[in-house]
């Protein structure tokens, strides 16, 4: 995993400091697209309870309410203009999910200690909903603080990284996703990642294929995915279950004529993108 030198180059943004603890890359055709863009009503329906952490810094609490964030674009964070996504907005850390009404999902490595949770805001709706925004305003039922870590692994040995997280309260209007309880995600599932890559408002990237499904703490897929994707759900395609948590995978980016530019993979080529399986975390099971 190559993601010291990007950091050294993205470090002036806080960002990337933290997102690209796990790089990813693209894999063939970049099949990520932004909520309006989608055409698959399943996968636009459990987006919305995909969270965004988000620096306090960055958020910033307007009267009656309102908050609004402030962020550099990819552009501005030292991207190539021809990048896709340039001019948006880079806010987010990493990604998570919503497994019951006041507990989120991340992977570990996004919440190291409880400082984390005090430092952040978890944010529903950092999305492009309806066309490309340049600006992103939130009420109180849209931003949440986590106030402790129930559960976190993130283990170097067998690739483990996963945590989840008590909310100050119950998030309203918004479903907890399904997930896996026992069993495995199937050889030939077809996957759809949900989340903030390269801190980017939510993008549903598809057509991911399984890679490898033998071992028993992640699977690996050809996602197109990047650090800030971190915590983000993996779908099964068909059924819209939760199978697994983005956790790692290959490097996202490469300079080339003083601005940096995605790493293109062949669709079977790299080294591909793990996903700490569900099924493993004690706090889920009944």
């Amino acid at each position: 995993m190559k993601y010291l030198t990007i950091i050294a180059l993205l470090a002036s943004t806080s960002v990337f400091a933290k997102a690209n603890l796990a790089d990813k890359v693209i894999y063939g055709q970049d099949d990520r697209l932004d909520i309006f863009e989608s055409s698959d009503n399943l996968m636009k329906e459990l987006s919305l309870s995909t969270a965004a952490q988000i620096l306090n810094n960055n958020l910033v609490n307007e009267k009656n309410g309102v908050y609004t964030v402030k962020s550099e674009t990819l552009a501005q964070s030292g991207m190539c203009k021809t990048e896709r996504f340039a001019n948006q907005m880079a806010a987010a850390n990493c990604s998570g999910f919503l497994i019951a009404p006041d507990k989120l999902v991340t992977a570990g490595h996004c919440v190291n200690a409880d400082s984390d949770c005090n430092g952040h805001s978890w944010v529903f709706d950092f999305a492009n909903k309806e066309s490309e925004k340049s600006n992103f305003t939130f009420t109180k039922d849209q931003v949440f603080r986590c106030t402790k870590i129930i559960e976190r692994k993130k283990e170097s040995g067998n690739g483990a990284d996963y945590a989840v997280l008590q909310l100050e309260r119950a998030v309203p209007g918004r479903a907890p996703l399904k997930f896996r309880t026992e069993g495995k995600v199937a050889d030939d599932a077809v996957l759809t990642v949900i989340g903030h890559p390269t801190g980017l408002p939510t993008k549903i990237t598809a057509a991911a294929d399984m890679r490898n499904n033998n071992n028993p703490v992640y699977f690996t897929t050809n996602a197109d995915t990047y650090g800030g994707n971190s915590g983000s759900a993996v779908f099964d395609s068909r059924t819209g279950i939760v199978e697994g948590i983005l956790v790692r995978g290959d490097q996202d980016y490469t300079r080339e004529s003083g601005c940096m530019v995605s790493v293109n993979r062949p669709q079977d080529g790299g080294r591909g993108e793990d996903v700490t399986r569900i099924t493993i975390i004690n706090a889920l099971k009944h």
